[in-house]
């Protein structure tokens, strides 16, 4: 089968007025055959879980279920890996992503869901910290700003399922394109995306990338960089990044994420 889409969220998606986006979700994962694994260890609150199984059920999926994976031994247990063999999408919610790179990273819960993506067609969608966490290279932290700066941004270990981009969300609302940046001069091989809220990047096994929900994504491709100064700055520099592209895509946009191209919303 084709690799399952790979589906990061800006983070306060709607989710009852109009979800699009989670519609869009469960479309793709089976509709009212849907199952849906909800994965809420990011969040602290131990209402998160169930909200989302409420919001799932509500839209009419076969079963929604939350698999409890509070610590490393839960991604061990056989009655929580069931759930995610039998899913056809998996929804990973906000909240603080080192948890879920600490947690999650490593165990047979996480190499159960590569394989599945990869090779089963199981969809993979998460918001906000569990947008970011998708990437191979994650964001964990950083600061607010346009300008980038040589100690704005701080990376960890994602989870894999997308090696071309890092993923940075609340984009717009938390004037995050300096830390995008930053992240991007220490490594110039990837894509930045860049969410906005209640915005969501569908990356399907071509590798490309589709607009939906109410703000934009905002692309930048790195690739044609010809200098940076980030090996010689100061902690505390602003850091000179010369020859980056920047893409600004709407709901229907669309970006190559292996031929580096974009695309206006189909006609029609």
């Amino acid at each position: 089968m084709a690799r399952g889409f790979v589906i990061p969220i800006g983070g306060a998606e709607e989710k009852f007025r109009d979800p699009a986006i989670l519609k869009r979700f469960v479309d793709l994962c089976g509709g009212r055959a849907a199952r849906i694994a909800i994965i809420p260890t990011a969040s602290r609150l131990v209402s998160t879980g169930p909200r989302y199984r409420r919001i799932f059920e509500g839209l009419g999926v076969a079963t929604a279920a939350v698999v409890p994976f509070f610590d490393r031994e839960d991604c061990t247990q056989e009655r929580w890996l069931a759930e995610l063999r039998l899913a056809t999408g998996v929804f990973l919610t906000g909240g603080n992503q080192l948890r879920l790179s600490t947690t999650l990273g490593g165990t047979p819960a996480i190499r159960l869901l590569r394989h599945r993506n990869h090779d089963d067609g199981l969809h993979i969608a998460g918001t906000s910290a569990g947008a970011a966490i998708l990437s191979e290279h994650m964001i964990a932290y950083g600061d607010e700003g346009g300008t980038p700066h040589a100690a704005m941004v701080t990376l960890a270990p994602g989870l894999g399922f997308t090696e071309r981009a890092i993923i940075d969300q609340h984009f717009r609302q938390r004037d995050r394109l300096g830390r995008l940046l930053t992240a991007l001069a220490y490594n110039p091989s990837k894509i930045g995306i860049g969410l906005d809220e209640d915005t969501a990047a569908f990356i399907d096994a071509d590798e490309m990338l589709t607009v939906r929900g109410s703000g934009a994504i905002t692309v930048v491709d790195p690739t044609e960089v010809s200098y940076t100064s980030m090996d010689s700055a100061n902690p505390n520099d602003p850091v000179s990044v010369l020859g980056v592209r920047l893409h600004v895509l709407a709901a229907g946009g669309r970006f190559d994420l292996r031929g580096l191209k974009a695309f206006p919303p189909e006609r029609g």
